[in-house]
């Protein structure tokens, strides 16, 4: 039988209280406390809790506090990602990011949904895995929603609302989040 922290990384319904989800939980709450809780200048203590927080990407990620996950272990990040002021990522499943790609203040990444059903989700929930390339940019406070792809090079507007994935290389804004154009089409009045 398939413990309920298998079920949830394969997004599948699982019960959030299991003993062990829980202490994954605390753990990362703990951690995230220390990053929290560090001055500007203590790098070495920023850079021991995001190698112990994330599953992988801790020893070039910058990430400012305030920071906020689930279990931080499902996070999976490239070469020098910056999370700015605020972020929330809520990894139930995995959240994995591309190299140089940029979080401004207040981003939120959720994998995490439940059922429509209100009896079901008195007890279960399920998540969906959000996959970000290389060299994106999201604007401050956008919301990156469950089973998201968004393609490298991509350049998200601030407070969008990203619910279906965006391809590489395109501006997309908005709530919910569209296509405006491509990054390398030159707009009007830009000098070609």
């Amino acid at each position: 039988m398939r413990s309920e922290r298998e079920k949830m990384l394969a997004g599948e319904l699982y019960d959030a209280f299991d003993p062990e989800l829980v202490d994954a939980r605390h753990r990362a709450g703990d951690l995230c406390f220390d990053l929290n809780a560090s001055r500007p200048g203590d790098e070495e203590i920023r850079r021991r809790v995001l190698s112990e927080l994330l599953g992988a990407g801790g020893a070039t990620a910058l990430i400012e506090p305030r920071f906020h996950c689930d279990y931080g272990s499902n996070i999976y990040l490239g070469e020098r990602v910056y999370f700015n002021v605020n972020c929330v990522v809520l990894d139930v499943c995995e959240v994995r990011v591309g190299d140089f790609t940029l979080f401004g203040p207040a981003v939120q990444i959720y994998t995490a949904s439940h059922p429509l059903e209100a009896e079901r989700r008195r007890t279960l929930e399920f998540g969906e895995p959000v996959t970000i390339g290389s060299d994106v940019w999201i604007g401050g406070g956008a919301i990156i929603c469950p089973g998201v792809t968004i393609g490298s090079r991509t350049v998200v507007g601030a407070g969008s609302v990203v619910t279906r994935d965006l391809p590489e290389g395109v501006l997309a804004v908005g709530n919910p989040c569209r296509v405006v154009r491509n990054i390398d089409e030159p707009r009007t009045g830009d000098s070609t």
